[in-house]
Protein backbone atom coordinates (compact mmCIF):
# COMPACT_ATOMS: atom_id res chain seq x y z
CA UNK A 1 0.00 0.00 0.00
CA UNK A 2 0.88 3.62 -1.06
CA UNK A 3 1.97 6.02 2.04
CA UNK A 4 0.48 9.14 2.42
CA UNK A 5 1.72 11.69 -0.01
CA UNK A 6 4.04 13.75 1.85
CA UNK A 7 3.42 16.83 -0.60
CA UNK A 8 0.39 17.48 0.64
CA UNK A 9 -1.82 16.05 -2.05
CA UNK A 10 -4.48 13.78 -1.10
CA UNK A 11 -4.47 10.17 -2.14
CA UNK A 12 -7.40 9.92 -4.94
CA UNK A 13 -7.58 5.99 -4.17
CA UNK A 14 -7.49 7.02 -0.40
CA UNK A 15 -10.20 9.50 -1.01
CA UNK A 16 -12.45 6.50 -2.87
CA UNK A 17 -11.62 3.65 -0.38
CA UNK A 18 -13.20 6.72 2.32
CA UNK A 19 -15.86 7.28 0.26
CA UNK A 20 -16.98 3.70 0.07
CA UNK A 21 -16.51 3.01 3.63
CA UNK A 22 -18.90 6.21 4.52
CA UNK A 23 -21.20 4.83 2.13
CA UNK A 24 -21.40 1.15 3.20
CA UNK A 25 -22.00 2.23 6.74
CA UNK A 26 -24.47 4.77 6.16
CA UNK A 27 -26.62 2.38 4.10
CA UNK A 28 -26.59 -0.42 7.43
CA UNK A 29 -28.82 1.79 9.32
CA UNK A 30 -32.20 1.50 7.02
CA UNK A 31 -31.00 -1.62 6.06
CA UNK A 32 -30.50 -2.89 9.78
CA UNK A 33 -34.09 -0.72 10.11
CA UNK A 34 -35.83 -3.07 7.75
CA UNK A 35 -34.36 -6.15 8.96
CA UNK A 36 -35.78 -5.69 12.56
CA UNK A 37 -39.41 -6.03 10.55
CA UNK A 38 -37.91 -9.69 9.87
CA UNK A 39 -35.20 -10.80 13.15
CA UNK A 40 -34.34 -9.74 16.15
CA UNK A 41 -31.74 -6.83 16.81
CA UNK A 42 -29.55 -8.91 19.04
CA UNK A 43 -29.18 -11.90 17.08
CA UNK A 44 -29.06 -10.59 13.81
CA UNK A 45 -26.38 -8.31 14.96
CA UNK A 46 -24.61 -10.53 16.84
CA UNK A 47 -23.98 -13.69 13.92
CA UNK A 48 -23.86 -11.06 11.70
CA UNK A 49 -20.27 -9.61 13.47
CA UNK A 50 -19.52 -13.15 14.28
CA UNK A 51 -19.13 -13.87 10.46
CA UNK A 52 -17.98 -10.93 9.53
CA UNK A 53 -14.84 -11.15 12.06
CA UNK A 54 -13.96 -14.85 10.89
CA UNK A 55 -13.92 -13.19 7.54
CA UNK A 56 -11.63 -10.24 8.44
CA UNK A 57 -9.12 -12.57 9.84
CA UNK A 58 -8.69 -14.95 6.76
CA UNK A 59 -8.29 -11.99 5.03
CA UNK A 60 -5.84 -10.73 7.79
CA UNK A 61 -3.76 -14.00 7.61
CA UNK A 62 -3.83 -13.70 3.88
CA UNK A 63 -2.05 -10.28 3.81
CA UNK A 64 0.46 -12.13 6.58
CA UNK A 65 -0.86 -10.01 9.57
CA UNK A 66 -0.41 -11.78 12.46
CA UNK A 67 -3.17 -12.93 14.67
CA UNK A 68 -1.68 -14.18 17.83
CA UNK A 69 -2.44 -11.83 20.78
CA UNK A 70 0.49 -11.03 23.81
CA UNK A 71 -0.60 -12.20 26.52
CA UNK A 72 -0.36 -8.41 28.69
CA UNK A 73 -3.07 -7.89 26.10
CA UNK A 74 -5.81 -9.92 26.91
CA UNK A 75 -7.86 -8.09 29.42
CA UNK A 76 -7.21 -4.34 27.83
CA UNK A 77 -8.61 -6.06 24.89
CA UNK A 78 -11.90 -7.55 25.80
CA UNK A 79 -12.77 -5.23 27.36
CA UNK A 80 -12.11 -2.80 24.48
CA UNK A 81 -14.21 -5.10 22.25
CA UNK A 82 -16.79 -5.08 24.73
CA UNK A 83 -17.00 -1.37 24.72
CA UNK A 84 -16.25 0.01 21.12
CA UNK A 85 -18.27 -3.30 19.47
CA UNK A 86 -20.43 -5.32 22.06
CA UNK A 87 -22.27 -2.05 23.24
CA UNK A 88 -22.19 -0.25 19.86
CA UNK A 89 -24.16 -3.50 18.27
CA UNK A 90 -26.06 -4.20 20.73
CA UNK A 91 -27.43 -0.78 22.39
CA UNK A 92 -27.54 0.45 18.40
CA UNK A 93 -29.62 -2.27 17.83
CA UNK A 94 -32.02 -2.30 20.54
CA UNK A 95 -32.11 1.76 19.91
CA UNK A 96 -33.93 0.94 16.55
CA UNK A 97 -36.90 -0.64 17.81
CA UNK A 98 -38.23 3.14 18.97
CA UNK A 99 -36.39 5.11 16.28
CA UNK A 100 -36.13 5.48 12.90
CA UNK A 101 -32.91 4.73 10.94
CA UNK A 102 -32.42 8.32 10.03
CA UNK A 103 -32.53 9.21 14.37
CA UNK A 104 -30.30 6.53 15.04
CA UNK A 105 -28.02 8.08 12.23
CA UNK A 106 -27.70 11.50 13.36
CA UNK A 107 -27.49 10.30 17.45
CA UNK A 108 -24.89 7.84 16.65
CA UNK A 109 -22.41 10.70 14.87
CA UNK A 110 -22.29 11.88 18.54
CA UNK A 111 -19.42 9.69 19.79
CA UNK A 112 -16.89 12.23 19.46
CA UNK A 113 -18.77 14.67 21.37
CA UNK A 114 -18.42 12.34 24.18
CA UNK A 115 -14.55 11.27 23.53
CA UNK A 116 -13.92 14.36 24.02
CA UNK A 117 -15.81 14.99 27.44
CA UNK A 118 -14.38 11.57 28.24
CA UNK A 119 -10.78 12.30 27.01
CA UNK A 120 -11.36 15.17 29.03
CA UNK A 121 -12.24 13.18 32.65
CA UNK A 122 -9.74 10.12 32.07
CA UNK A 123 -6.88 11.55 30.18
CA UNK A 124 -7.13 15.33 31.27
CA UNK A 125 -7.33 16.30 27.88
CA UNK A 126 -7.19 20.05 27.48
CA UNK A 127 -11.09 21.34 26.29
CA UNK A 128 -10.35 24.19 24.25
CA UNK A 129 -13.17 27.21 24.68
CA UNK A 130 -13.89 26.76 20.49
CA UNK A 131 -13.86 22.69 21.24
CA UNK A 132 -15.90 23.17 23.84
CA UNK A 133 -18.49 25.79 22.05
CA UNK A 134 -18.49 23.60 18.90
CA UNK A 135 -19.87 20.16 20.69
CA UNK A 136 -22.66 22.66 22.46
CA UNK A 137 -23.67 23.47 19.09
CA UNK A 138 -23.44 19.17 18.40
CA UNK A 139 -25.45 18.31 21.46
CA UNK A 140 -27.94 21.34 20.54
CA UNK A 141 -28.61 18.95 17.21
CA UNK A 142 -29.09 16.02 19.36
CA UNK A 143 -31.92 18.46 21.39
CA UNK A 144 -33.73 19.74 18.30
CA UNK A 145 -34.08 15.75 17.10
CA UNK A 146 -35.05 14.69 20.32
CA UNK A 147 -37.47 17.35 21.19
CA UNK A 148 -38.47 18.13 17.69
CA UNK A 149 -42.30 16.74 17.59
CA UNK A 150 -43.17 17.47 20.80
CA UNK A 151 -42.55 16.04 24.61
CA UNK A 152 -45.24 13.12 24.24
CA UNK A 153 -43.38 11.36 21.05
CA UNK A 154 -39.99 12.14 22.67
CA UNK A 155 -41.23 10.50 25.61
CA UNK A 156 -42.70 7.70 23.69
CA UNK A 157 -38.85 7.00 21.79
CA UNK A 158 -37.30 7.92 24.58
CA UNK A 159 -36.09 3.98 25.29
CA UNK A 160 -34.40 4.40 21.93
CA UNK A 161 -32.73 7.42 22.32
CA UNK A 162 -31.06 6.04 25.44
CA UNK A 163 -30.04 3.28 24.08
CA UNK A 164 -28.56 5.09 21.10
CA UNK A 165 -26.62 7.19 23.04
CA UNK A 166 -25.66 4.23 25.53
CA UNK A 167 -24.21 2.74 22.63
CA UNK A 168 -22.04 6.01 21.48
CA UNK A 169 -20.71 6.84 24.58
CA UNK A 170 -19.50 2.87 24.88
CA UNK A 171 -17.62 3.37 21.85
CA UNK A 172 -16.51 7.09 23.17
CA UNK A 173 -15.38 5.24 26.11
CA UNK A 174 -13.49 2.25 24.29
CA UNK A 175 -11.78 5.30 22.00
CA UNK A 176 -10.50 6.94 25.08
CA UNK A 177 -9.35 3.63 26.33
CA UNK A 178 -7.20 2.72 23.41
CA UNK A 179 -5.66 5.98 23.70
CA UNK A 180 -4.57 5.07 27.87
CA UNK A 181 -3.99 1.94 26.73
CA UNK A 182 -2.84 1.27 23.27
CA UNK A 183 -3.40 -2.30 21.29
CA UNK A 184 -0.07 -2.91 18.93
CA UNK A 185 -1.57 -5.16 16.96
CA UNK A 186 -2.02 -5.23 13.00
CA UNK A 187 -5.17 -3.19 11.87
CA UNK A 188 -7.32 -6.16 10.37
CA UNK A 189 -6.43 -8.78 13.28
CA UNK A 190 -7.20 -6.30 15.57
CA UNK A 191 -10.79 -5.57 13.86
CA UNK A 192 -11.25 -9.06 13.47
CA UNK A 193 -10.36 -9.47 17.40
CA UNK A 194 -12.93 -6.59 18.56
CA UNK A 195 -15.51 -7.79 16.10
CA UNK A 196 -15.36 -11.37 17.20
CA UNK A 197 -15.07 -10.51 20.65
CA UNK A 198 -17.72 -7.97 21.13
CA UNK A 199 -20.05 -9.74 19.18
CA UNK A 200 -20.00 -13.38 20.59
CA UNK A 201 -21.84 -12.23 23.43
CA UNK A 202 -24.22 -10.46 21.86
CA UNK A 203 -25.07 -13.34 19.81
CA UNK A 204 -25.33 -15.80 22.73
CA UNK A 205 -27.34 -13.20 24.52
CA UNK A 206 -29.68 -12.53 21.19
CA UNK A 207 -30.26 -16.33 20.15
CA UNK A 208 -31.39 -17.57 24.35
CA UNK A 209 -33.63 -14.74 24.34
CA UNK A 210 -35.15 -13.44 21.00
CA UNK A 211 -34.89 -17.28 19.60
CA UNK A 212 -34.66 -16.40 16.16
CA UNK A 213 -36.07 -18.47 13.39
CA UNK A 214 -34.27 -18.48 9.96
CA UNK A 215 -38.31 -19.42 8.53
CA UNK A 216 -39.06 -15.51 9.26
CA UNK A 217 -36.10 -14.21 6.96
CA UNK A 218 -37.79 -13.49 3.61
CA UNK A 219 -35.11 -12.99 0.24
CA UNK A 220 -34.87 -8.89 1.37
CA UNK A 221 -33.43 -10.54 4.93
CA UNK A 222 -31.43 -12.66 3.67
CA UNK A 223 -30.20 -10.13 1.47
CA UNK A 224 -29.99 -7.56 4.07
CA UNK A 225 -28.25 -10.37 6.57
CA UNK A 226 -25.41 -10.75 3.48
CA UNK A 227 -24.73 -6.98 3.40
CA UNK A 228 -24.71 -6.12 7.34
CA UNK A 229 -21.56 -9.54 7.50
CA UNK A 230 -19.54 -8.59 3.80
CA UNK A 231 -20.22 -5.29 3.30
CA UNK A 232 -20.49 -3.36 6.87
CA UNK A 233 -18.47 -5.80 8.95
CA UNK A 234 -15.80 -6.46 6.53
CA UNK A 235 -15.48 -4.51 3.24
CA UNK A 236 -16.07 -1.49 5.10
CA UNK A 237 -13.50 -2.10 7.67
CA UNK A 238 -10.93 -3.17 4.93
CA UNK A 239 -11.49 -0.04 2.80
CA UNK A 240 -11.55 2.10 6.44
CA UNK A 241 -8.02 0.71 7.00
CA UNK A 242 -6.61 0.89 3.85
CA UNK A 243 -7.81 4.67 3.55
CA UNK A 244 -6.34 5.66 6.52
CA UNK A 245 -2.85 4.17 5.25
CA UNK A 246 -3.19 6.87 2.50
CA UNK A 247 -4.88 9.73 3.63
CA UNK A 248 -4.41 11.54 7.24
CA UNK A 249 -6.11 10.68 10.07
CA UNK A 250 -7.97 14.13 10.45
CA UNK A 251 -9.07 14.05 6.87
CA UNK A 252 -10.57 10.87 7.14
CA UNK A 253 -12.21 11.17 10.78
CA UNK A 254 -14.06 14.46 8.84
CA UNK A 255 -14.73 11.70 5.51
CA UNK A 256 -16.80 9.79 8.15
CA UNK A 257 -19.35 12.46 8.76
CA UNK A 258 -20.64 11.44 5.45
CA UNK A 259 -22.34 8.66 7.36
CA UNK A 260 -25.14 10.35 9.53
CA UNK A 261 -25.93 12.12 5.83
CA UNK A 262 -25.65 8.73 4.00
CA UNK A 263 -28.14 6.95 6.94
CA UNK A 264 -30.60 10.14 6.52
CA UNK A 265 -30.61 10.18 2.95
CA UNK A 266 -30.64 6.44 2.13
CA UNK A 267 -33.70 6.19 4.81
CA UNK A 268 -35.54 8.33 3.18
CA UNK A 269 -35.42 7.06 0.02
CA UNK A 270 -35.39 3.35 1.46
CA UNK A 271 -37.76 2.93 3.84
CA UNK A 272 -40.07 6.67 3.10
CA UNK A 273 -38.91 8.04 6.90
CA UNK A 274 -39.79 11.59 6.81
CA UNK A 275 -36.91 14.22 5.89
CA UNK A 276 -38.00 17.79 7.14
CA UNK A 277 -37.14 20.79 8.55
CA UNK A 278 -36.20 18.90 11.98
CA UNK A 279 -34.46 16.18 10.72
CA UNK A 280 -32.07 18.71 8.58
CA UNK A 281 -31.88 21.06 11.82
CA UNK A 282 -30.75 18.26 13.40
CA UNK A 283 -28.00 16.54 11.15
CA UNK A 284 -27.09 20.08 10.07
CA UNK A 285 -26.07 21.34 13.83
CA UNK A 286 -24.77 17.72 14.86
CA UNK A 287 -22.44 17.38 11.67
CA UNK A 288 -21.06 21.00 11.80
CA UNK A 289 -20.18 21.20 15.85
CA UNK A 290 -18.22 17.77 15.51
CA UNK A 291 -16.78 18.99 12.07
CA UNK A 292 -15.59 22.43 14.41
CA UNK A 293 -14.64 20.16 17.60
CA UNK A 294 -12.69 17.98 14.80
CA UNK A 295 -10.85 20.37 13.30
CA UNK A 296 -10.36 22.54 16.29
Amino acid sequence: MSPIDRTGRLSPLGLILLAITSVGWGLNFPIMKHLLTEWPPLSSRGLCGIVGAVALALFALARRQTLSVPRPMWLRLLLVSMLTIGGWVAFMGLALLWLSASEAAVLGISIPVWVAFLARLILRERLSPLRAAALTVALAGIAVLIGGNGIEASVEKLPGIAFALTGAVCVALGTVLTKHFPLAMPPLSLAAWQIGLGCVPIAIVGLAVEQPQLAALSYVGWASLLYMTLIQFCLCYVCWFAALERLPAATASIGTLLVPVIGVLAAAAMLREPLGLREIAALAFTLGGVAVALRA
